[in-house]
């Protein structure tokens, strides 16, 4: 109630500031519910209707050169002494031209492939890499936009993903975000503190391929903090979908997370001594006309095999779920300017 009543306040208090700029200030709230069912081997079935994310998304400019984004997970947990739990993002941008942009504030951190980039709220089952990692961070970042736009290298310092362990535990991440005809690419080079001084490699190759309505993204992620776990920690994730009459869209999906490196623990994502395999398929149908995706229908199912090395992990051998459920997103602005 008290986090519908802070939507609400926003709107009265944003109708107003709307109507004097309305293509600088944008304000979106999104939502999904979903009837998910879950069997692990011989256990008891278990299922229900879950409520599983509500978003408030802002973004606008500030003048010519500055630009904003936020999103404000309501249904996610926080200390009271840490809002910026539920912050998965609140930056600035500055453009000082059409080649460079610099932001500072809570991001994403930059790590390659396409499971990891898309929202949470577009992804119905995923690796147990992406399960494990803290992908929202504060920290800086510099984007190079070539001449052609076509490519864009950005170089990323934050926080670490596993600041949790201490303090003063960051990331170095560079980015290539490519875009040629057919072929997209999100490839990134990372290097990650997992304890103070003690540091983690990430090569991660996203690769997305379209045709007309048919897309496959393929990334695969290389994780190692010596020579010794080279090619031996690693997650490989796949998505082949179509789409029909902008409305229907069917996908077929795997993941594939391996650790078989030996001695102290580095990867506090997938741990030593697993290897899983998630498949899954599912359908989207988006009802509204014009490829408008404000609301959106879907339904999945997905199997998992293999032994995770975690005990507490997410992904479990002889796991099987299915999902049927609903999202939508409002224009607030619009709506407030309509109330009041």
């Amino acid at each position: 109630m008290r986090n519908i009543l802070i939507l609400l306040s926003a709107m009265m208090l944003l109708a107003p500031v709307a109507k004097a700029q309305e293509n600088d200030l944008r304000l979106q709230a999104e939502t999904r519910i979903d009837y998910s069912g879950e069997q692990l081997k011989s256990d008891d079935f278990k299922g229900g209707f879950y409520g599983k994310y509500l978003n408030v998304i802002l973004s606008g400019t500030i003048g010519d050169k500055f630009s904003y984004a936020y999103r404000q997970r309501l249904n996610k947990a926080h200390a009271d002494q840490s809002f910026f739990d539920a912050t998965d993002w609140l930056y600035l941008n500055y453009a000082p031209s059409s080649n460079w942009q610099f932001s500072a504030g809570k991001q994403v951190v930059a790590i390659g492939g396409y499971e990891y980039d898309r929202a949470p709220i577009d992804l119905y089952f995923c690796s147990e890499f992406w399960n494990n990692i803290a992908c929202y961070q504060f920290g800086v970042s510099a984007t190079y936009a070539a001449n052609s736009g076509k490519d864009k290298f950005l170089f990323q310092v934050c926080q670490s993903p596993f600041r949790a362990n201490a303090d003063n535990m960051y990331a170095y991440n560079l980015m290539w975000m490519g875009s040629h005809d057919w072929y997209q690419s999100i490839w990134t080079v990372n290097l990650i503190e997992h304890n103070p001084k003690d540091q983690i490699a990430y090569l991660a190759l996203g690769n997305q391929f379209t045709f007309g309505d048919f897309r496959l993204q393929l990334d695969y992620m290389l994780r190692a903090s010596n020579r010794s776990m080279l090619f031996k920690d690693y997650s490989i994730m796949g998505e082949a979908s179509y789409t029909i009459a902008d409305k229907l869209n069917i996908y077929g999906r795997v993941t594939y997370d391996v650790n078989n490196s030996t001695g102290a623990v580095n990867d506090f994502c997938v741990m030593p001594d697993t290897e899983l395999t998630r498949l899954g398929a599912g359908v989207e149908f988006y009802p509204l006309p014009k490829k408008n995706r404000s609301i959106r229908l879907h339904a999945f199912y997905h199997y998992t095999m293999g032994h995770n090395g975690n005990p507490n992990g997410v992904l479990m051998d002889g796991q099987s779920v299915f999902s049927i459920g609903l999202k939508w997103k409002i224009d607030v602005i619009s709506i407030a300017k309509k109330i009041f």
